[in-house]
């Protein structure tokens, strides 16, 4: 009999639900707090509610699952006849989730293998997918976790938003840092670096801004085959408009997804994000 090893990771990766159903990829929803209502996730809370309550000065914050969630989602892969199971996370950075992932999986049935990609939304999900594929293609959970590593090591982020604020409140970019991006009015373009969010450059304007987002894009991707996603909240035209140009400019393009984040990275991002992920196979 061949072994059968799931795949796990929680609702930042922001895959579409089709390739979750085809790849049979099990989903541990964070929370998002406005005000004292936890909302779930993907079910429960949109992100368009979320910038509506930033935008209205409530407070909104975020929530890992707990290691009981985990327990459940490990759980149920078991009965579902996996004997291992691959577990992938947004970066331990920004979230306690990673950990509430380990200390679930010692408690686990089946070996379970944790994996902080470092990385969050499509940056996370391109990786997942490249897991499910290598555990498709009979790999172990050895494989399916160097697939995944890989992949989230090739894989580069870059955003834009309107304001450092948001982040700023959050936790997720130090106080100097937003300080450095206020103090002139500028427009900040930033990556995911080492699991944490860095400030790259500063732009004056935000169409600037988003000029200079689509020639780090092309740049990053070269002649490769790549997979991108742009990703957005509250700012669809500009996605749409900057992924035309990608679909234009990027030669080996795959794949393209164009998606709003979910809640839990619109509560600290804010309104006007505007972020791509270049993902070479």
């Amino acid at each position: 009999m061949s072994s059968h090893v799931a795949i796990v990771t929680d609702s930042t990766a922001y895959l579409p639900q089709e390739a979750l159903a085809r790849h049979r990829i099990t989903v541990v929803p964070l929370a998002v707090v406005i005000g004292d209502e936890a909302l779930e996730e993907g079910t429960e809370v949109s992100a368009p509610a979320v910038a509506r309550a930033l935008q209205r000065r409530k407070p909104v914050t975020t929530s890992r699952p707990s290691p009981e969630e985990f327990a459940a989602a490990y759980r149920a892969a078991v009965e579902a006849g996996a004997d291992a199971i691959v577990s992938l996370h947004l970066s331990a950075e920004f979230s306690g989730t990673y950990d509430a992932a380990l200390l679930a999986a010692g408690d686990a049935s089946v070996p379970v293998r944790v994996v902080d990609t470092g990385m969050v939304a499509m940056a996370l999900g391109f990786p997942v997918l490249s897991a499910a594929e290598a555990g498709e293609a009979g790999g172990s959970a050895d494989d399916i976790v160097a697939a995944a590593e890989k992949r989230a090591s090739d894989t580069s982020a870059y955003f834009y938003v309107d304001t450092l604020d948001y982040l700023r409140r959050g936790g997720r970019i130090g106080a100097a840092q937003a300080l450095l991006g206020s103090a002139l009015a500028v427009k900040p373009l930033l990556q995911l670096m080492e699991g944490r969010i860095q400030l790259m450059e500063k732009v004056r304007t935000a169409s600037k801004a988003v000029a200079r987002l689509e020639e780090i894009v092309v740049e990053r991707a070269g002649t490769r085959r790549v997979d991108i996603a742009v990703h957005h909240l509250a700012s669809a035209d500009r996605a749409a408009v900057l992924a035309d140009r990608l679909r234009e400019r990027v030669p080996g393009l795959e794949s393209l997804v164009v998606s709003e984040v979910g809640a839990v990275i619109g509560a600290h991002t804010g309104p006007g994000l505007l972020g791509a992920v270049v993902s070479p196979h």
